[in-house]
C-alpha cells in the first residue's frame, strides 16, 4: 500500500476529527477565530480544541467570560462585520442563555437587511446523554434551532462527517450550528487528512434495504444499524438513512426510500414529543402517503428530564432494542 493510501485509511476518533476540522478552517480562513469558554487554555471541555492555541496564538483562539449571551453576541457582531468566527457553546442546554441573540438577531439579520449583511458564523456545541451529566447537560435540542428560518443545523453521527461538516459550516455564508454528540466522541473511523466537505442538507444511506426505512439522527444512526441486524433475523430488510442535516432536511432522499420500502421509522435521542421526528413524519405523510403500508413510526426519549442515575439514563435513551420493539409492535411481528 502506498504512503498516500496509508494516510487516507488512518482511523481517528470523533473528538480528534472535530479538532482537525477546526484546524483546517483556521488554516484556510485568515479572518476566522475560535472563541468560547475554556477553548484556549484547556483546549475545550472534551479536548476538541487541544493544541490550537499553541499553533495559532491567542489572537485566534481565546477564552471568553462565562456568558453564553456574550459569546453568541460576539459571533453575530464579528460575522456581520467581516470575520468568520467559530464560537463554542459548551453544551446545547445553554442556548437558552442566548436565545435572543440566536432567534432575533442571528437568524433574522440577513433577511432584515435585504441580503446586504451576511453572517458566516459557525456555532459548535455538544448534545446528548449517556455520560451521567444529568438533566441540564444532556439534552438534545436540535428541534429548537431547526424551527428558526435563517439558521442551519447539522448533527454529525461519525468522525468523517464531524470533520467534513465543520469545514462545510465554516465555508457557508449563513449561521450554522454543528451539534456534536458527547457519547460519540470516542468512536473511531477512517478520516482522510486535509480539508474536505460533507454537504449540508444531504442525507447519507448507510445501509440499503427493501422492507423498512429507518431515518436516524446523530448517535441513533449506530443504534439503527444495530437494530437493522436484529430485524434481519425477523425477515425485514432494513434501509438506514443518516439524516446528517436537520435544517435543511433532505426530504428527497427519504421520500425516495419510502417509495421503495413502504414503511418508515424515525428515531432520535431527543424527547419524542415535539422532536424533529414529528416534522419528518409529517413530510412523509404529505409526500408519500399512498406508498405507505403501515403507520409512520417514531422512537424518541420519554417526556421527562434526562436522569442522572446511570441505570435510569440507560432506560431513558433509545437504543437498538427500543427500535426493534417499536417495529415489532407496529408491524405485529
Amino acid at each position: 500500500m502506498s504512503e498516500a493510501k496509508k494516510q487516507e485509511a488512518r482511523k481517528i476518533p470523533y473528538v480528534a476529527a472535530i479538532k482537525e476540522g477546526v484546524r483546517e478552517v483556521l488554516l484556510e480562513q485568515d479572518n476566522s477565530f475560535v472563541a468560547g469558554e475554556d477553548v484556549a487554555g484547556a483546549g475545550g471541555v472534551f479536548g476538541h480544541y487541544g493544541g490550537l492555541l499553541q499553533e495559532f496564538g491567542p489572537d485566534r483562539v481565546y477564552d471568553t467570560p462565562i456568558s453564553e449571551k456574550a459569546i453568541m453576541g460576539l459571533g453575530v457582531g464579528a460575522s456581520a462585520t467581516g470575520c468568520r468566527p467559530i464560537v463554542d457553546i459548551m453544551f446545547i442546554d445553554f442556548i437558552g442563555e442566548c436565545m435572543d441573540e440566536i432567534a432575533n438577531q442571528m437568524a433574522k439579520m440577513r433577511y432584515m437587511f435585504g441580503g446586504n449583511a451576511t453572517l458566516p458564523v459557525t456555532i459548535i456545541t455538544m448534545s446528548g446523554g449517556g455520560l451521567s451529566m444529568a438533566a441540564q447537560h444532556s439534552q438534545c435540542l436540535e428541534a429548537w434551532l431547526a424551527h428558526l428560518p435563517g439558521v442551519k443545523v447539522v448533527c454529525p453521527s461519525n468522525a468523517y462527517d464531524a470533520k467534513g461538516m465543520t469545514i462545510a459550516a465554516a465555508r457557508d455564508d449563513n449561521p450554522v450550528f454543528v451539534v456534536f454528540n458527547k457519547a460519540s466522541l470516542g468512536m473511531s473511523m477512517e478520516v482522510p487528512e486535509g480539508a474536505y466537505e460533507v454537504p449540508i442538507g444531504k442525507a447519507a444511506i448507510c445501509r440499503e434495504g427493501s422492507d423498512l426505512t429507518i431515518v436516524a439522527i446523530s448517535r441513533m444512526v449506530h443504534e439503527a444499524m444495530a437494530a437493522a441486524d436484529q430485524l434481519k433475523d425477523l425477515g425485514l430488510d432494513v434501509e438506514v438513512i443518516d439524516a446528517r442535516s436537520v435544517q435543511p432536511f433532505d426530504t428527497e432522499t427519504v421520500i425516495k426510500s419510502i417509495k421503495k420500502t413502504h414503511r418508515a421509522l424515525i428515531v432520535h435521542e431527543a424527547v419524542k414529543f415535539g422532536g424533529i421526528g414529528g416534522e419528518i413524519s409529517a413530510q412523509i405523510q404529505e409526500q408519500a402517503f399512498d406508498y405507505l403500508d403501515a403507520p409512520v413510526m417514531r422512537v424518541g426519549a420519554p417526556f421527562c428530564p434526562v436522569p442522572f442515575s446511570p441505570v435510569l439514563e440507560e432506560i431513558y435513551i433509545p437504543n437498538a432494542d427500543t427500535i426493534v420493539a417499536k417495529v415489532k409492535d407496529t408491524l405485529e411481528l
